[in-house]
């Protein structure tokens, strides 16, 4: 006679993995509101020097900082998005009965790349604008 009732070991190994994906969705969550936020700052505080006697000095004709801006907007936006569909099929996935781990791509890791691509455009961008000026 075959139990097919889960053993608790299982039950609570899914429950561990459940509440580790919501902990990781949550980190997710801190991290794209800080990379929006940060975006959000460095336009509000280049709108400011536009309005302000500082910004006449300051010739920007390609709108370099207000694309750093976006661009940090841009990608806290794209993951979170992409971390809500990682965290639904992380639980999708733990719900099945025939839970197995799967190597997946890493959403952080093409966060970081995203930053780095942004930050290696600004700094070329900085550079460039330095020594034409």
């Amino acid at each position: 006679m075959s139990n097919n009732k889960p053993s608790t070991n299982t039950e609570l190994a899914k429950e561990r993995n459940r509440a580790a994906a919501e902990r990781t969705l949550m980190a997710w969550i801190r991290t794209c509101l800080s990379l929006i936020s940060f975006g959000f700052g460095v336009d509000r505080i280049i709108t400011a020097l536009q309005q302000s006697l500082v910004y006449e000095y300051i010739d920007d004709p390609l709108h370099l900082t207000r694309i750093l801006g976006l661009s940090f907007i841009g990608i806290g936006t794209c993951a979170i998005i992409l971390a809500a569909f990682e965290h639904r099929q992380e639980l999708y996935h733990i719900q099945h009965e025939n839970y197995r781990y799967k190597s997946r791509s890493s959403l952080a890791f093409v966060v970081a790349v995203s930053i780095f691509i942004t930050g290696l455009f600004a700094f070329v961008g900085i550079v460039i604008k330095s020594y034409t000026n």
